[in-house]
This record gives C-alpha cells, structure tokens and sequence, in this order.
C-alpha cells in the first residue's frame, strides 16, 4: 500500500520532519496483494506463473498514472531462483546456501550507477563478503507507459558470497552489509542521484523482489526472467498498488523487503517519531524510519529490524500490529495469548490503521489482518498442498474439486506456513505458539502496576478557592466554556451539540485571545483509510497509557520487561498522580516565569524549560510532570508557558537528546478543558493529564445556587458531585476516542506523539520549537504574539481594581451582538430575507441584496478569503459582454440537507427554486419520495397546489427532484429508482461540520412520513455510521463509483470531501477512480447535530483545501477528468469569484440556502425547535414555514448578477476563463489584531494556467467514466433479456463469471427501473452465474431478478438490494460436480454483503465475512456463518444465522432481529452480543418464521446445513437465539403475542417506552 507521507517534507539527521512548502503532504494508496505456496516445497515455474495469472486478475484494485498506461505499481516476492543464476553461470561455482543477491535500482545516469555499485563492493569487502560480479536484469522497456520509462531506474543486480556464513548468519550479514552501504547514501550530496536514485529492492539469500511502475500484466513481460521457466521458486507473494498520487516512483511499488502491505498506518508520525529516538539512542548511521518514505517502507524496515534480533516474522508483527484482544471471547480458554499482548502492550506503541499484511523472511510466509478487519482477506488450500491466498476469492484457478479449505482472515487473525516443516497454522494454534514462549501471565503478576479509576477524594474535599474566577480568567477560560462545555460533561457525560456549523473568525483572525490550541484543526480520515465507530465498534478501541521508562523490544521477551506502570485512562485526578508519584522517580517542572520580563522572554523561557526537563530525566526521573500549578493560584507576577507548547518542546528536545524513552511526560495544567485539548496535548507527546482546575470548576458549578436550584427542579440530572466528576471524566474520553477514531486509529498509545494535526495561523519558530513535522502553510504567530494572548488573560485577570466576580464571555460559540463576530447572524438573514422577498426582485430587491453584500465586506476578517483581493491584468469591460446570469446558475447547487434534519416544506421548496435557476439541488442522505419527480400541472394564480399543499408559491413546472442525489455509508432511501432520478450521484465521504464522524437524526424528528422515505420505525433514533463500511481505501471508493456508474451510465458521480492538509493527493486517487466531480467542503459548513468540538476543531480552510486539490490534480494531469465543485460558507458573488480564481468550477450554497428560505440563525437544529419551521418535524412549527421556491431563486439570481459585475470589473467574459487563475489574486494589506506575519503566499505556488495549451482540462468532460462493454452489457444486448424487461416476460439465463466482473446485474438493475420503478416490472430475469462473482454482485438488485451464483463470491454482495433474490451456492449443486470442503464451515461471500439493503432475499451456502448486514433495513437473510460486526445498524429485516459468528453483534441495531444458532463445543453466543440489543430463546412465533426462511434457504441453495437443522428441529430450536433492539418488542415474533390478540403496543415508541 502506502504512500509517501513525506512529500513536501525536507528531512534533517534522523529523520527530523521539518515543514517545507506544502501543496502535498502525503502521497496514500492502497492495492490488492496475495500470495501462492507450496505446502511440500516444491521449487516450480508454475508457482510463479500461477501468481502473475493472479496480479492480472486484481488489475482494477490498482491505479493507473496520468499517461493511462504507466501503472502506479506491481510486483512479486519469491525465492531467489537459483536454478536460472547457476544456469547463467553467476555464481561461478560458489554454493548457493554461501550466497546472496541483491536487487538494486540504481540512478539512470551511468557514472552515478557505477559509483554507487561501487560503495556496495567496497562494503562487501570490508565485510568479508567476495563479490561474484554485477548482472543487468533483463527487461523489455517497451512495455512500459511514457511516465514509468522516463523514470525507469537502472536496475541491476550483485551476487556476493561469504566463506563462513549461511543460513540465519547469512541473512545477518547481508543485512548489515545493505545497511552500512544505505548509510553510506546518506553520506553523499544530497542532491545527487547515487543518493536519491538508489534503492535496493531486496538483499537476501532466500528472498528477491520483482517491482516496477507497472500495471499487473506488464510486470511479467517486462522482467524477462520472471517468464524463463528456469525461474523457479515454494513461493510467491504478489502485489498491485494504487496509489493517489501518479508521479512515478519505482520502489514505491511493492512487495517491500519482508513485506506486502495493502492498507494504511494511521499512527506513522508517532511511529516514526518514537523509532526515530531509539536511532538516536542506538546511534545508528541509518536510521530506520524516516518521513520521506512510504509507511510501509517505514514499518517493513522496523519489521526487518526486530526479524533480525532473532524473532519469527509472527512474533515480530504480532508486537507491532497487534490485535484487539481484550473481551476477545475466542480467547477465553487462552489466558496465556491474552497476557502475552498485554506485555507487549506496555513496550510497543502499534503501528495502527487498516492494513492487511503478507509477510515472508524466506524461512516462514504469513498473513496478518488489522484488528478491525478493514481489509478483505481470503485463503484457500488445496489436497495437493497449494496454499493460496489474496484479496479477492477467484484469483487463483484451482478446481473446488481439489480445494479442502476455503476460509478468511478474521480482525486480528493471523495464518502461517513453515517452509522448514511445511506446518501451516491457522490464527489460535500461532498464537498459542508464540504465547507459551514465556510465562508472561507469571511475569505481569509478579512485577506490573495498573492504576485504576479511584474516587476523586481531594477534588471533593476543602473549599472552593475564592480567587477560582480569577484563576479561570487567567488561564484564557470563558463563561461559555464553564457554562456550556463543563455544565454538558459534568451534568451529562457528554460532549456539547451544537448546529450551524462553524462561523466564528479563525483563531489567527479573531480579534479575541485564543487558547493556542484552536490553532490546530484535527486531520481525519477519509478515502484512503476509514474512520472508526467509536460508540458502536468500541471493542477495537483503548485509552490505557503505559507510563515509566519505555523497554527495548530487543531485550523481549525477558522477566525484567514487565516492570509496567498502567493507568487505564489519560485523564488523571489528584489521588491518581500520586500513585503514579509513589510507583516511579518523578519530578516536576514548572512552566510559570516572571511576568515581568515580558513577551520576548517567552522563547527564552522554552528553552530553558526543556534543559531543566532533560537534567530531570537525566538524574533518573522516570516519570516528569509538567506544571503550571502553585500553591494558591497563580500571581499576578506568573506568567505561563501554554502546556500544549510546552509539552510539545520537551517532548521534541527530548527526542533529539536521546532522552526520551526514558521518561513520561504528564501535563498537569489549568488550561485543559475540553476534549481537542486533551487530545492536542497527547497528540503532541503527553503520556496523561491531570486538569486540575477542570475539576475545580465542575465543583463551582455544581455547588451554585444556580445548579442547586436547577437539580431540585429536575432541569438537570440530581447527582452526586462525584459523580459529576466522573461524568466529566467520562466525556472527555468519550471525545478522545472520537478525536482518535475520526483518523482510524484504535489506541491512545498510538495516537500519542502521532501529531495529526494541522496548524493554521502558527509561524515556523513555534512549529520548529514544539511541532516539528505539522504542516502550518500560512505562517502566523510567533512566540512574541503567543506571550501577548497569555498577557491579555492576565491583564483580564489581574489588571487594576479587584478581582473579576464573573468570567468573560467572548462569545466563540453563540451570538451576541457586541462580541465575537459570528458570519451568520440574525441582523444580516433579516437584510437577505428583505432582499428576496421583494416584489421588485430586479429592482428594490437587488438594491436591498447590495446592502446585504455591503454588510458582508464590512464585518470583521473571519476567512482566509477575507485576506484576499482580485487584481486583473486587463481593463474592465461593459457587462453586457459577460455571460448570462442563467449560464453562471448552471455552476450552483445546494449543500447535502437531508429530509428529516430539514422539513419536507424547507427541503422541497429548495429543491423547486435552484430546479427554477437552472441549478443543481441535493437530496442529503435522507431519501426522496417519488412524487417529487414529476413536474407541477395543477397550480392555481395562488400559487397553491394540491399535489404539494404545503407548500406556497408554486408554479406549474415546477419540480421539487434533487439533480444530485446522496449515497454511501448506510444513507437511507437508497433504491433504484432513486438511483435512476439522478443527474449527478454524490457519495458523502465526509460532512464539513464533522468531516470523520457518522450522523444521528433523534427519534422525535423521524415522524412516520420520514420513517416511510428512509424505511424505519417511527420515533426510533437513525445513525448513520461514518464512511468506514464501503469506502475502507480509494479501491473500495474506485468500486462504489463503479457501481453507480454501472447502474446510472448517464448520471455522472461526485465525491464530497472536507478540506484537509492532504487533500490534493486524496483529490488524485478519486480523480483516477474515475468520480467525474469532486466537491471540496470548508470546515465551517453543517446545519445538523455536531458536537461542538467537532464543529470548532477539525477540517480546514476550503480556500487551502481547494486550491491544492486544483494543483495537485493539475500537476498529476488529472484535471480534465474531473469537476471541481467548492462550498463552505459562501455568501455572495464575490465569494463564488474567489473560489473559482482557486480552482473551483462550481458552488455550493448550503447555510446561506436555508437562510434564504426563511432560517433566521435561531442555532437551535439539534433541538427540532426551530422557531420557524425550517429544520424542525413538529406539525405546529412546521406551520410557520413561510418560504417560497423564489427565494432561493432570486438569491441565485443576485449572486449570478453580482458574479457578473466582477468579472466585468476584471475584463473577463466568463466564469470558465478566470477558473484557476490564482495569479489574480494578491493578499490583502489588513492589518491584523494578532500578527503581522500572515502568509498567503501559497497561491503564487499554483501553477499558472494563463494561456490556452495551459487550461487544456477545459472545457468540461460532458459524458461520465461509465466503463461500457461489461458482462451486464454483453446480457442487455440478448434480445430474451430485453423481452424480459420490456415486455414483462419471464426469461432463464446461464452464463460464466469471474471476479473481474464487478457489479454484476447492476446496469440490469438500472434498465428496470429506468422503465418500470422499484416494483412496477411483472416480469423476471433467473441469471444463473458459475464462477467467482466480483465485488457488488447484485448491486440494487430489484423485484424480479432471481441471481444466482454456483462458487463463490467476493465484497458488497447485495449492497443496497431492493427486492428480488440472491442465493450464493457450492458448485457441488450442478451435475458431475463436487468439492473437497465443508460448505457449512467455509467462507463463500465477503465481507460487508447486503450493505444498506432496503428488500429482498439473500441466501448463502456458507459463511460470510465481517459487517454483514450492516445497515439491513428491509432484506431477509440467510448465511451459515458471519463474521464481527453482523447486523450492525439494522434498521429492519430479519437476518438468521446458521452458524458462527464474530463479536458485537447488534451494534447500533434499531429495528428488525435475528436468529442465531449457538452450536459446538466452546462456542458461547451471548459473548458476542453488543449491549444495544437483547436476546431471547425464541418463541413459537418467531419459530415460525425461523423455520420458514431455513426451509427457503434449502430451497434456494440445496444446503446441508439446512437440511441437517430440519431433519431435526425438535434438537435445534432450543439452541437459536432471538436477537433484536428494543423497538420491536411490541412484534409478534418477539412478544410471542398474535397480532390480532389485544395489545396496548401499538407502536414502535409505545413498545420502547414500556421496554423501559
């Protein structure tokens, strides 16, 4: 997989990040890999023909570079074929067990190729190494695209020979020996090519690496050898990577050396950081990790690394990429694998993220999954010792005949094969195996501490001090903050929700002081790795911290290693830090210096700070606090420096002193509140905080006459203050978990010191000095500025008179008129609802518009834009020059609002006046009901109609259909036909208010007309997961956007992103998986729930996020492949000329849109009060809608108009021609409250795109990357296929398949509903499928098709089905066939199968893979198997399984239930049970059913399994489980009560309330 992280990133001695200019940060990818084995040994040619055969067929999970032919990487590990090297002659007589070959990419230029082979023999000599000589490796350079031949290395190889060494001392050798020659590298010019060009793709005596830039099936005719059938080899791994960037770089491609890597490490700043202070410790001239390489590089060179100590592969990973196994329950009768990771846990951070990894040392070959399963992972092995294993079933041709094993790997599982012994084992026997190498149960109970929560007894007792205000004032609290934030945690365990997304001025703009943490924006996930749940999938997530003196994974496993200090959460109270006191040497800092020796002094203070931290360390602290706590408060005469610099120095300093592995940093600080600061301040390095005015505020609020009141009136909860004390507790790690599981990572241990942050408005010394590595791309504060906030907080604090009585209300979160200036506010929607409401739209109405603009250019500096101005090169021009307001409204739209967030009368009067512009509406994720697809015939001079008689102002033709129509991720609604009203289909990766994080609509806004568009229960809460089920990596994303375009040929897709440092090579990969618009979202969108932090704190500026995804895309040639769309907080025509001089093609307008039709900026969304009927379900507010679909009109109208004039006043005739023009704009000369070293000078980087061979991606591509002549297409050109779907008749087809058939019977679909809807067709399609199906096979499938498949299947199986049949079976169905394993105990469909199904039946003749059924809300299902996560947010449907499953079943389910068969020896099913659902045994209603839907499962795939249940239910029945959500205990099948027999559960919410 992976990319280089580093790009853009310059690196000093070990590795040292040091922010550069940043247009790229990261280069991610993500790939198919597998490998092929012979169990016995055998060295034969056909293993690797076999496994080229193999690559081809994962050709479409690669990527193409921007030339369309060089591929972005390929590749194969195998054993060194000695047979073809004797046969040659190079080893000259020397014994093969005595020698190595390395293969060696070398610079083009043939004077720097002979240098560097030449450091290599001088080190082999010195090594006692004899060189036998160099061999060029043989290539066809014809096969290869123009980009991959123009960066072709020179590639050669060197066969050595040692006189003494062989086997493991071999392999020692040859590594020092690449080592020393790599660190010999790092020695020469920087700048030359034996530097940068030389890599060495292997070095091994049992292992070499084939890999090149390639496509899959041009890596076998461009390396000769690879088809000489002297080539012969046990083994062979392969590989095909697609990565987002295309800028050619052979060794990115993989296998690595020890590794193939299809995934992403989320954690790899810290990972490397971390490493980085061993290689300083170790001294070591080559260092092993480095930010300028691939993550994978990183990890496979720490891999290496701990082989080479003398530890399997296996043990080596499973210390690294461990797996979740705490209430793992197949682990209950192995304590001993349970100890062995938690031994592990305290001395190695994981490398985490999604990943599946192969990995092989030439003794032993492998393959482990990441502990959340985010990758598919599937095996086989056949009677004849073929071991095979790959990311997608189908891959390798083998006969189910001879196949005695079909199975995956589970989150965490791991599988190897001995070469040696030829002993392959599966994931507890590995486990088992590595465990009882040593007694580490024994060792953790004799020699580790955990500390656990304990009461918060001191923060209890004594009084609360007098000075509490001032001390609050002085550390930059506001009353907002204790009010809203502390009042939330203390009282709820929650995080504060808010709505409306963010509109304050950034931090670096704002006129008021900032904690220096608002400077950082949270990075996180989306497309090339996925977020986490942390609420429903919490199982995979931890906050336990190790503190103390870090162990050497060297010396492991030994007794002395388990000296471990645990606690168990990173918020610590006071009796909590003294234990950790009492457990190991501490000492303390203090970040408090003299006020007096003013801002200046600030940076002076750091350092000195850092070398009293280090002397600490250095006399033995184990454990060292950093403090800005004194005795009775902090003075008038203290100044403070901000924890979260300080943390971040110490933690650097350390790191560069060598320092520090051998303490923990715990911050102890007044200035700690909120979530983004605990996670800011382990982010940066801390180990555990103790906020201990935090606590002391929870106690002030808790004990005012103001909260007693509250709590005798029932207001809020009458607890106890402990537990308000807890509850804060609670809520900071809830947010925590969410702050990590936005950027997928799992555990605090690996978030800690991973900075995954963005700066904005932070100048180069501060990120030098604290944050070194974390990109800051518009300069900003520099130490003297930071001191002067910390000196306004004193002055607020301290200044003359007395004390403060009250804290300061800046008003960051609510408006108030006189205080922080919020861009949406109640006096400016008044002046905009003036202008659209006008009789006179051309008239006094735009008149009124102007002053609405004038108001708009007078507030206060807010964005970036705001610090930006157009400049032209040309005269002005008359406007009547320009085009028309009507041809600039085609390049509008409206932001994602979904029914439900919004009312049915907001949604559909926005929908009907952008359709009367000419623009594009956007349905949001709640669905859309079908009425609104036809136009208005019946509306009277009134403007009413009876076909919408909700609504006012209408006009016949008026059409309330979104153009743009929402996808993924469990968005509800999704049906064919909804599919087929679109124009333009969007995927929502993430949301501007909370990019990272999955929605929720409360129960009280999903009335029954919602509940029957999103097919739900009435009352009951919806989630909506975030993106991590079908868009795991750009591959998954590159298959969703195939299927939409193979169900929708004419609609084109839209991918929507939040802005992000990074976004441009995000922008690459979407581009290159064939998304025709790309939409980039400001941070400061968002009109539903959010929490407030996520509101405040993560995403970015779409002014940055735009303008580097436009050069990213340019600089790739990828820009004529995509439109660009931007939006996030667009107000006027201005703003909309802005963003096109950035980049963007079209706008989106989605807060201002709602103002627009009568929003009056209440902020009160989440609450469903909205006063005037715009995003409330409730009848009577609903009432006081009062909009009309002109004013959406005219607003677009005033913006087109004002667009117009702009272009006019630059001399230009068109939106097209300024698009990407970034050389007419200029930052602005404002003057700045904070700083004056602002720098926009990241626009001047754009490339310049003046002339016409220049802005050769215009003009826009017209027709979608549908991919025509697939399998769906050779069927609809059958005329009984066409017969069938256009006359209704009944037709059987038979035809082969193989997984390079994705999406089958999609484009079916889609001719069906095109002419009959969701359930209008009375004809029937029986396809019969013998093969391996690829991904989505029967994507949408509808009423009438009956898809069969005979052998297996790959992911997505029914994803998103409506209706019809899917029955997967065993090919021992058809006559003369057989098979060699258990159906009932094997795997045949994959992973996340009925994703998002809203009908039908599915049945399969075996087991499925992880997350099936994940958000089922209508389908029936039968599989005999599953794996973790089965029927997570269900919201109806019934699922039975007839065997096996993983953990958390259940997760976030809301309505419908399933059956679940608890049967063998060990296997408990109630452990496996997530708390949000019950279960029962089932009742002779349910048992009805259960036996129905098993007799239609025989009936449909002829399963033993069945059979076997059936022919003896009476034994069976007793063993089922009924699982099912609180919702539908009124259901017969759960009740065990006749429908008919008198109730008082009438409903869903009656039901849940007495469930209660």
């Amino acid at each position: 997989m992976a990319g280089v992280r580093g790009g853009g990133i310059s690196m000093l001695g070990f590795g040292t990040p040091e922010p550069g200019p940043m247009p790229l940060v990261a280069e991610r990818d993500a790939c198919g890999v597998g490998f092929i084995a012979d169990v016995t040994g055998s060295r034969q040619h056909d293993t690797i023909v076999r496994a080229l055969h193999a690559l081809s067929c994962m050709e479409h999970r690669g990527g193409c570079g921007g030339d369309g032919v060089s591929g972005d990487g390929a590749g194969v590990m195998t054993a060194v074929p000695w047979e073809l090297y004797e046969a040659e002659g190079q080893l000259i007589g020397k014994p093969t067990a005595s020698c190595g070959v390395a293969m060696v990419f070398l610079p083009q230029a043939e004077d720097e190729a002979l240098a560097a082979q030449a450091l290599l023999e001088e080190q082999a000599t010195k090594q006692g190494f004899e060189l036998l000589g160099w061999r060029d490796v043989p290539q066809n350079k014809l096969v290869l695209g123009e980009l991959a031949l123009a960066a072709l290395p020179t590639i050669r190889q060197a066969f050595v020979y040692h006189p003494t060494h062989t086997g493991d001392l071999l392999e020692s050798a040859l590594y020092q020996l690449r080592r020393s020659v790599q660190a010999d590298l790092l020695e020469a010019d920087p700048e030359s090519g034996i530097r940068k060009e030389t890599y060495f793709a292997s070095f091994s005596s049992r292992t070499i690496v084939h890999k090149g830039m390639v496509q899959s099936a041009v890596l076998g005719p461009f390396y000769n050898d690879l088809t000489n059938p002297l080539f012969a080899t046990n083994f062979a791994i392969y590989h095909r990577r697609f990565s987002t960037n295309t800028n050619p770089k052979w060794p990115l491609a993989q296998p690595m050396r020890y590794l193939a890597h299809n995934g992403e490490i989320n954690t790899l700043i810290g990972n490397v950081n971390w490493q980085r202070a061993y290689d300083i410790q170790r001294n070591r001239r080559d260092p092993l990790c480095s930010l300028d390489r691939s993550d994978s590089s990183n990890l496979d060179a720490v891999f290496e690394n701990v082989i080479r100590d003398g530890k399997t592969p296996a043990h080596s990973l499973s210390m690294l990429v461990p797996e979740a196994y705490r209430n793992q329950p197949a682990y209950d009768n192995y304590p001993e694998i349970v100890d062995m990771y938690e031994y592990y846990a305290g001395l190695q951070e994981p490398w985490d993220g999604p990943a599946l990894l192969i990995f092989c040392d030439g003794k032993q070959l492998g393959a482990t999954l990441d502990r959340n399963g985010l990758r598919p992972a599937r095996f086989l092995k056949t009677k004849q010792g073929l071991l095979g294993f790959m990311s997608e079933t189908g891959v390798i041709k083998v006969d189910d005949e001879e196949v005695e094993m079909k199975g995956r790997l589970g989150p965490g599982n791991m599988i190897t094969l001995d070469f040696e012994t030829g002993e392959f084992k599966q994931n507890i026997d590995v486990k088992l195996g590595l465990a009882r190498q040593a007694p580490y149960g024994e060792w953790l109970r004799k020699h580790r501490s955990v500390i656990k929560p304990m009461p918060f007894t001191e923060e209890s007792n004594g009084e609360v001090p007098a000075n509490v205000v001032q001390q609050l004032t002085a550390f930059g609290w506001s009353l907002e903050d204790v009010a809203m934030q502390v009042g939330d945690m203390s009282a709820q365990g929650k995080e504060t929700l808010f709505s409306l997304g963010e509109d304050t001025a950034l931090a670096v703009l704002s006129n008021q002081p900032h904690v220096l943490y608002d400077y950082f924006k949270q990075r996180f996930a989306q497309v090339t790795n996925p977020p986490i749940d942390p609420l429903r999938e919490g199982i995979v997530m931890g906050l336990d911290m190790s503190l103390g003196k870090r162990g050497d994974l060297r010396q492991a496993p030994s007794e002395m290693l388990a000296d471990q200090l645990r606690v168990m959460s990173p918020i610590l109270n006071s009796a909590e830090l003294a234990e950790v006191q009492r457990k190991k040497p501490t000492a303390v800092v203090s970040t408090l210096y003299p006020i007096s020796k003013g801002p200046t002094f600030l940076a002076e203070a750091l350092k000195a700070l850092c070398k009293q931290a280090a002397e600490k360390v250095q006399q033995g602290a184990q454990i060292l606090i950093i403090s800005d706590m004194k005795e009775g408060g902090m003075s008038n005469e203290d100044a403070f420096i901000p924890p979260l610099l300080a943390v971040g120095a110490i933690h650097q300093y350390m790191i560069s002193a060598g320092l520090r592995l051998d303490t923990s940093l715990v911050v102890q600080t007044a200035q700690a509140w909120s979530t983004h600061h605990i996670a800011c301040l382990v982010g940066f390095g801390a180990n555990a905080v103790q906020p201990y005015i935090l606590f002391t505020a929870v106690r002030d609020l808790y004990e005012s006459d103001k909260q007693v009141k509250m709590r005798k009136a029932g207001q809020v909860p009458d607890i106890s203050l402990e537990r308000s004390f807890e509850n804060t507790r609670k809520a900071l790690e809830a947010g925590v978990l969410k702050i990590m599981s936005k950027i997928g990572i799992s555990l605090l241990s690996s978030y800690q010191g991973a900075q995954i942050f963005e700066a904005i408005g932070l100048g180069k010394e501060i990120i030098d000095a604290a944050f070194s590595g974390t990109p800051s791309r518009i300069g900003g504060l520099t130490f003297c500025d930071v001191a002067e906030e910390v000196a306004e907080w004193h002055l607020a604090a301290f200044g003359e008179g007395e004390a403060p009585m009250r804290l300061r209300n800046y008003g960051f979160v609510k408006y108030y008129q006189k205080l922080e200036h919020h861009q949406w506010n109640p006096p400016m929607s008044r002046l905009l609802h003036k202008a659209l409401r006008s009789h006179d739209a051309a008239g006094e109405g735009y008149d009124f518009y102007k002053t609405y603009q004038q108001n708009i250019e007078s507030t206060p500096v807010s964005v970036i834009r705001d610090m930006l101005e157009c400049v032209s090169d040309r005269k002005p021009i008359d406007i009547d020059e320009v085009e028309s307001a009507e041809e600039i409204m085609k390049r509008f739209c409206t932001g994602g609002m979904s029914l439900g967030a919004l009312s049915r009368e907001a949604h559909e009067t926005l929908a009907m006046g952008v359709n009367r512009a000419g623009a594009r509406s956007n349905s949001g994720e709640g669905g859309e009901d079908e009425c609104r697809w036809t136009p208005i015939a019946d509306a009277d001079e009134n403007g009413r109609s009876p076909s919408f008689p909700h609504l006012k102002g209408l006009q016949n033709g008026d059409i309330a259909r979104s153009k743009v129509k929402q996808v993924a991720s469990g968005r509800f609604g999704v049906t064919p036909a909804y599919l087929m009203s679109a124009e333009q289909i969007e995927i929502k990766v993430a949301q501007g208010a909370k990019p990272g994080e999955g929605g929720q609509l409360p129960g009280a806004k999903v009335n029954s007309y919602i509940a029957s568009i999103r097919a739900c229960k009435e009352g009951v809460m919806l989630i909506s997961p975030p993106p991590h089920h079908d868009i795991y990596s750009i591959e998954d994303l590159a298959q969703l956007i195939y299927d939409l375009h193979q169900i929708n040929p004419k609609a084109k897709v839209s991918v929507k992103l939040v802005a992000q440092v990074g976004i441009g090579t995000v922008a690459s990969g979407v581009a290159k998986a064939d998304a025709d618009v790309i939409q980039i979202s400001g941070h400061d969108g968002g009109t539903g729930a959010s929490p407030l932090t996520s509101i405040k704190h993560a995403g970015g500026p779409w002014e940055l996020g735009l303008a580097e995804a436009h050069q990213a895309l340019i600089e790739n040639n990828l820009r004529d492949r995509v439109v660009l769309r931007v939006d996030g907080g667009l107000k006027t025509g201005y703003d909309v000329v802005l963003g096109a001089l950035l980049g963007a093609d079209e706008f989106g307008f989605g807060t201002i849109a709602m103002i627009s039709v009568g929003c009056v900026v209440a902020r009160i969304c989440h609450t469903n009060n909205c006063p005037v009927g715009v995003t409330t379900q409730k009848e009577k507010l609903r009432k006081k809608f009062d909009g009309a679909p002109n004013d959406v009109l005219n607003f677009f109208l005033y913006a087109a108009w004002e667009v117009r004039q702009v272009l006019a006043s630059l001399g230009y005739r068109s939106l097209s021609e300024v698009i990407g023009r970034s050389d007419l704009l200029k930052q602005r000369d404002r003057e700045l409250a904070k700083t004056s070293s602002l720098d926009l000078g990241y626009i001047h980087q754009m490339p310049q795109v003046k002339t016409k061979a220049a802005r050769a991606w215009q003009p826009e591509t017209a027709v979608p990357h549908s991919q025509m002549g697939t399998l769906d297409d050779e069927l609809l050109a059958r005329d009984d296929v066409m017969r069938a779907i256009e006359k209704h008749e009944h037709v059987t087809v038979e035809v082969p398949i193989c997984n390079i058939d994705r999406s089958a019977t999609a484009r079916i679909t889609g001719a069906v509903a095109q002419r009959h809807g969701n359930r209008g067709w009375r004809g029937s399609l029986h396809l019969i499928f013998t093969g391996c199906a690829g991904q989505s096979f029967g994507y949408a499938c509808l009423p009438g098709l009956d898809l069969e498949v005979r052998g297996d299947a790959n992911d997505y199986v029914g994803k998103s089905m409506h209706g019809g049949r899917i029955r997967i079976r065993p090919v021992s169905c058809i006559k003369e066939r057989s098979i060699g394993f258990k159906p009932a105990e094997s795997v045949i469909v994959g992973n996340t199968c009925l994703y998002g199904a809203t009908g039908g039946r599915f049945f399969a003749s075996g087991r499925a893979g992880e997350r099936f059924c994940v958000r089922n809300s209508n389908a029936e299902a039968v599989v005999e198997g599953a794996g973790d996560h089965c029927c997570e947010y269900m919201t109806g449907g019934v699922v039975v399984v007839l065997g096996p499953v993983g953990r958390n079943v259940g997760a976030g389910q809301t309505g419908g239930w399933g059956y679940f068969l608890e049967n063998g020896d060990g296997y408990k099913f109630e452990d496996r049970l997530n708390a949000d659902v019950k279960l029962q045994r089932v009742n002779s209603i349910g048992a009805l059913q259960l036996k129905e839907l098993i007799n239609a499962h025989l009936e449909a795939t002829g399963s033993e399994q069945a059979q076997h249940i059936l022919d003896n239910w009476d034994h069976f029945l007793p063993k089922f489980w009924h699982v099912y959500p609180l919702s539908e205990v009124g259901s017969p099948e759960v009740s065990g009560i006749e429908p008919n027999a008198e109730s008082p559960l009438d409903s869903p919410i009656e039901a849940l309330a007495a469930a209660k």
